[in-house]
């Protein structure tokens, strides 16, 4: 049977606070996201995992430490080139 941790108010706009013992529970703050699942009556609140966590790692660089200036010269060079193609 699910357990009441704490309850809170609406505020003038219909927002809430997750108070601080269910932001624990979901393992979120600040600039985290969650969604709402309802059924019926019942309202779930679910974490969703951040993109950028899931992804971290997922791209290797070519070498280190990455010329970002030198990337960005790159890269509108060759959308200079598409551009140009396209015309």
């Amino acid at each position: 049977m699910p357990r009441t941790i704490t309850k809170t108010a609406l505020t003038k706009k219909s927002q809430i606070t997750l108070p601080k013992k269910v932001r624990e529970a979901l393992h979120v703050g600040p600039g985290d996201q969650v969604t709402f699942e309802v059924d019926g009556e019942n309202v779930r609140i679910v974490p969703l995992p951040s993109r950028l966590d899931q992804n971290f790692g997922k791209v290797k660089p070519r070498k280190k430490p990455e010329d970002f200036a030198a990337l960005r010269k790159e890269f509108e060079e060759k959308v200079g080139q598409d551009t140009a193609k396209e015309r």
